[in-house]
C-alpha cells in the first residue's frame, strides 16, 4: 500500500483511542488520509491525534459516545468543518459487554453492549452516508468479530451484537453499492488490546485465550489495521459486502 495512497481523502475512526482503532486511525495517517479521531476517553483520542500531527499528518481528535446520536452528528460536523468531508469511515467503536450467564445478564447490561456495538454502528453508518453521496462515494469499514460468526458462552449481548454488525454491513453495502458507497467488515479473532486485557485480566491470560487458535498467539492490532485500511483502498473498490476475518484462522478450523 502506497503511503500516498488515500491522499485529499477524510477518514473517520471510532474507537480510536486505543487498541485496533488507534493503529487504524495512524494507518490511514500513513496512506495520506486526515483522520478524525474518535473515541469516548478524549484523552486517547487526543493522544493518537498529536501523534499523527507530530508525524506531519493531519488529525484531529473528538470525545464521542456512539450510542448518543447527537456525539455521532458532532463527529460528522468536526470532519466537515475541519477538513471539509468524508470519504471513509471505520466503526469501531465497542465494548466487550457483561461476562456471565445469559439468565443472569440485565436488562441494561444487554441493552448497553447493543447500543453501543450494533446500534452505534447503525448510527454512524446513517450519519455517514449523506455525506459520502456528497462527495460521489466512500467507503465504509465496520469491526465485527470472530464471535459474529461463531458462538461463545457466558457473552451473549455481546455475540449478538457481532452477528448483527454483519447482517447490517451486508444490507448496507446492497443498498448503496450503485451510489458508490462500499460496505465492508473486519472481524477480528483474538487480538492483544488494552480492551482484551482486561478482559483476561493480564498479557497472560490474552496469551492464554489465543494458545488454541491454529497460529497460537493473539494478533496485533497493527495487522487488523492493515486490513481494514486496505478495504478502504482502491485496490479493494470491487470488494462490497465482505466479512474479513483477521483472526489467524480460527473461523477456518
Amino acid at each position: 500500500m502506497d503511503d500516498d495512497e488515500l491522499a485529499g481523502r477524510v477518514a473517520l475512526v471510532t474507537g480510536g483511542g486505543s487498541g485496533i482503532g488507534a493503529a487504524t486511525a495512524r494507518r490511514f495517517a500513513r496512506a495520506g488520509a486526515a483522520v478524525v479521531v474518535a473515541d469516548v476517553v478524549e484523552a486517547g483520542a487526543a493522544a493518537v491525534a498529536d501523534e499523527i500531527v507530530s508525524e506531519g499528518g493531519r488529525a484531529v481528535a473528538i470525545a464521542a459516545d456512539v450510542s448518543e446520536g447527537d456525539q455521532v452528528d458532532a463527529m460528522m460536523a468536526l470532519a466537515v468543518d475541519r477538513f471539509g468531508g468524508l470519504d471513509l469511515a471505520f466503526n469501531n467503536a465497542g465494548i466487550s459487554g457483561t461476562y456471565g450467564p445469559l439468565a443472569d445478564l440485565s436488562i441494561e447490561d444487554w441493552q448497553r453492549t447493543i447500543d453501543i456495538n450494533l446500534t452505534g454502528v447503525f448510527r454512524c453508518i446513517r450519519a455517514e452516508v449523506p455525506l459520502m453521496l456528497e462527495r460521489g462515494g466512500g467507503s465504509i469499514v465496520n469491526t465485527s468479530s470472530a464471535a459474529g460468526q461463531m458462538g461463545f458462552a457466558m457473552l451473549p449481548a455481546y455475540v449478538a451484537a457481532k452477528h448483527g454488525v454483519i447482517g447490517l454491513t451486508r444490507s448496507a453495502a446492497l443498498e448503496y453499492a450503485r451510489a458508490g458507497i462500499r460496505v465492508n467488515a473486519v472481524l477480528p479473532g483474538t487480538v492483544h488490546t488494552p480492551m482484551l486485557e482486561a478482559f483476561a485480566g493480564s498479557v497472560e491470560g490474552v496469551r492464554a485465550l489465543a494458545a488454541p487458535s491454529p497460529t497460537g498467539r493473539p494478533g496485533t492490532p497493527e495487522e487488523v489495521a492493515e486490513a481494514a485500511v486496505w478495504l478502504s483502498t482502491d485496490a479493494a473498490r470491487f470488494v462490497n459486502g465482505h466479512c474479513l476475518a483477521v483472526d489467524g484462522g480460527v473461523l477456518a478450523s
